[in-house]
C-alpha cells in the first residue's frame, strides 16, 4: 500500500470523477473553510472541470452550506449532510465554545439567547441573506449594546441550535440565512447510523488514516470513533504500515496515481488538516511551513503528493517557493496547475 496515492485519489486530487462542487463536499464529508476565498479553490480543484461559478451555484441554492461544526471551526458539507451531522457534533461543539466564552469571561443568560435568536429570525425571514453587519444593525434597532465579540458569540449559538446556516456567496465576507429558509427538508439519523455514516465518508475520502485522525477530524469522541468504525463491518480494511495501523474503505482507489503531479493546495486544505499526524506527506522537519502551533495553515505546493513549498497569489500571478532542498519541481507540471488555477481565479 502507497499511502500517499491513495490519498490524493480519495481525495479526489488525481483523476477526480465529480463535475458538481456540491458532489465534492458530500463526498470529503466536510471541508475545513477558515478561508472564505480559497475554500473555493479547495473545492473546485477536485471537479474535472475547476469553476468558480458551478461553486456559488451550488453554494447559493444550499447544496453547499459553510458553518461552524467539528472542532467549533468554519466547515463546508452538503445541504442533505447539515441535520445529522450537527446534531452529532453539538454537544462536543458547545462543550468547546463553553470553553472559549469561560476563557474570555463571557457569560450570555439563556434569555438573551431567546431574544437575540428571535431578533435574527425576524431579520432573516423570507429567504433573505444577511451580512454580521445587517444583524448587528437589527440588534442596535432594538435598543441592545453588544460588543462585536458577543455578536459573534450569539451567531455561533444560533448555528449550533439549527437556527443559522451560510446565506448567499459574497466576495468577501459571510452572509446568513435561516437553515429553516436555507433547507427546508433536513435529514435526521438515530446516532448510531450518523457515526456510521460519517466514519464512511471519512474513511473513502481520507483513507488510508488512524483511529486517531479520525478523532482529530471529526472532534468526537475516541470511543464514538471507534463505535462508527466498528459499524461499518468488513467495509474497513486495516492495512499495517511502518509499524502504524492504518484503515482505509474497502471501496477507496488505488490505481490512476501518475509521477510528475504538481498541485497548488489551498491553506486549511484537507489533504494537512484532515488528520492529527501529517508525517505521510509532510516532513516533520518542514511542518513549521505548512503551518503553525496556533493552527494557522498557509497554502502549499505538492509534487506527487508530498508536500515541497509554498504559493501566493499576488497581483495577478502565482509565485511559487520550494523549501524542501531535494525537491525537483515538474516545470510541466507546475505550468498546468498554474493555468488550472488561473482559469478558475479569471472566470
Amino acid at each position: 500500500m502507497n499511502p500517499v496515492s491513495t490519498r490524493l485519489l480519495g481525495q479526489q486530487l488525481i483523476c477526480p470523477p465529480f463535475t458538481s462542487p456540491s458532489d465534492v463536499v458530500e463526498w470529503m464529508g466536510a471541508m475545513q473553510a477558515q478561508d472564505y476565498r480559497m475554500m473555493r479553490w479547495a473545492v473546485a480543484m477536485r471537479t474535472r472541470k475547476p469553476s468558480a461559478r458551478a461553486f456559488e451555484k451550488d453554494f447559493n441554492e444550499g447544496r453547499i452550506i459553510r458553518t461552524h461544526l467539528f472542532r467549533t471551526t468554519w466547515q463546508l458539507v452538503a445541504g442533505e449532510d447539515l441535520g445529522w451531522m450537527l446534531e452529532l457534533c453539538r454537544e462536543p461543539a458547545m462543550r468547546g465554545l463553553n470553553s472559549w466564552m469561560k476563557t474570555n469571561q463571557v457569560s450570555i443568560p439563556l434569555k438573551e439567547q431567546e431574544t437575540i435568536r428571535q431578533i435574527f429570525t425576524d431579520t432573516l425571514s423570507g429567504n433573505r441573506t444577511a451580512l454580521k453587519v445587517d444583524l448587528a444593525h437589527a440588534v442596535a434597532d432594538r435598543s441592545i449594546t453588544m460588543t462585536d465579540q458577543r455578536l459573534s458569540y450569539h451567531i455561533r449559538l444560533a448555528e449550533y441550535a439549527g437556527l443559522l446556516c451560510s446565506g448567499d456567496l459574497f466576495p468577501l465576507k459571510a452572509s446568513y440565512a435561516l437553515v429553516s429558509d436555507k433547507l427546508p427538508h433536513t435529514r435526521h439519523l438515530p446516532r448510531e447510523e450518523a457515526l456510521a455514516l460519517l466514519a464512511r465518508k471519512y474513511f473513502r475520502s481520507h483513507g488510508p488514516a488512524t483511529l486517531e485522525d479520525f478523532a482529530w477530524w471529526s472532534g468526537l469522541g475516541i470511543n464514538d470513533c471507534r463505535q462508527g468504525m466498528a459499524s461499518l463491518g468488513p467495509e474497513l480494511v486495516r492495512e499495517r504500515w511502518k509499524g502504524i495501523d492504518l484503515f482505509l474503505h474497502r471501496d477507496c482507489r488505488t490505481r490512476g496515481f501518475r509521477s510528475g503531479r504538481v498541485h497548488l493546495l489551498p491553506p486549511y486544505d484537507e489533504y494537512l488538516i484532515g488528520y492529527k499526524s501529517r508525517h505521510v506527506s509532510l516532513h516533520p522537519d518542514h511542518s513549521h511551513r505548512a503551518h503553525n502551533n496556533s493552527g494557522i495553515f498557509w497554502p502549499v505546493v505538492l509534487q506527487d503528493g508530498e508536500v515541497v513549498g509554498n504559493w501566493n497569489y499576488s497581483s495577478g500571478r502565482v509565485a511559487v517557493e520550494i523549501f524542501r532542498p531535494d525537491a525537483s519541481l515538474d516545470e510541466e507540471g507546475l505550468r498546468e496547475e498554474t493555468a488550472r488555477f488561473n482559469r478558475f481565479i479569471n472566470k
